[in-house]
């Protein structure tokens, strides 16, 4: 099969996972890209930051058009990860690839882990606690997106519900912004990264993950949000034995 073939397969499930879950469909793309196209982990890493930023731009409009972004307290919660994205980011391609690739491996199943959970609501804590506590998640994703080149909507929007008292929709919408930001940070660290990833293969399958994420939205009107976690978690599961594995040996 082709790469382009396979670049918008794998962009339409990743977009797919994206518009239906409201995040996580990142945490499907370096896999994608290193095992089906062929891309070393620190080129995929990159490479999926560069379909992050596009998809959540794009995300982003919509969400702000509908009047779900809190742009004050997302760029405040994104300005404590632009360090930490643009220091991870640089650190990237200086470690061995089978650590980071059993690094992803660990985040993907903490992320699954979390999503067989049933969901509680957790206390925000204090109001003057919550400062400190949002500049912490924020400096902690950021140091993930710039690392492992996952956008963190899976970790963004919980923080945002549970440090800062958001409701869902302004969660996902405000997640954007931060996920963007962050993404933007991590990329201007990966300058010769960035200049060697294979465009021809990029393009298609961002476009596929942008145009795939408004079939997620309208599937997630059709079948039960639950049974699409739970399926979306066991997948993210069995990829990260799977990576995990292919690390280690």
């Amino acid at each position: 099969m082709s790469e382009l073939v396979l670049a918008l397969i794998a962009g339409g499930v990743v977009g797919l996972a994206l518009g239906a879950l409201g995040g996580g469909g990142s945490v499907l793309a370096v896999p994608a890209l290193i095992y089906l196209l062929g891309f070393t982990p620190a080129a995929a890493t990159t490479a999926a930051l560069l379909i992050v930023v596009a998809t959540s731009l794009a995300a982003l409009y919509g969400h702000a058009r509908a009047g779900n972004v809190r742009w004050r307290t997302g760029a405040l919660f994104a300005a404590a990860g632009l360090l930490p994205a643009a220091v991870a980011g640089a650190l990237a391609g200086r470690l061995p690839q089978p650590l980071l690739t059993a690094a992803f491996a660990a985040v993907a199943a903490a992320a699954a882990v979390r999503m067989l959970r049933p969901a509680r609501a957790l206390p925000a804590g204090p109001q003057g606690a919550r400062p400190t506590r949002a500049a912490g998640a924020g400096a902690g994703l950021g140091a993930l997106t710039g690392l492992l080149g996952v956008g963190g909507g899976f970790l963004a929007v919980p923080a945002l519900v549970t440090v800062l008292a958001f409701e869902m929709q302004a969660a996902i919408g405000t997640s954007l912004l931060v996920i963007s930001a962050n993404s933007l940070a991590s990329l201007a660290t990966r300058g010769a990264t960035t200049a060697g990833v294979d465009w021809t293969v990029i393009a298609p399958f961002t476009g596929a993950a942008i145009l795939g994420a408004w079939d997620g939205k309208r599937l997630a009107t059709r079948i039960s949000g639950s049974l699409l976690q739970r399926t979306f978690a066991v997948v993210l599961l069995a990829m990260a034995a799977f990576m995990l594995t292919d690390a280690l040996t």
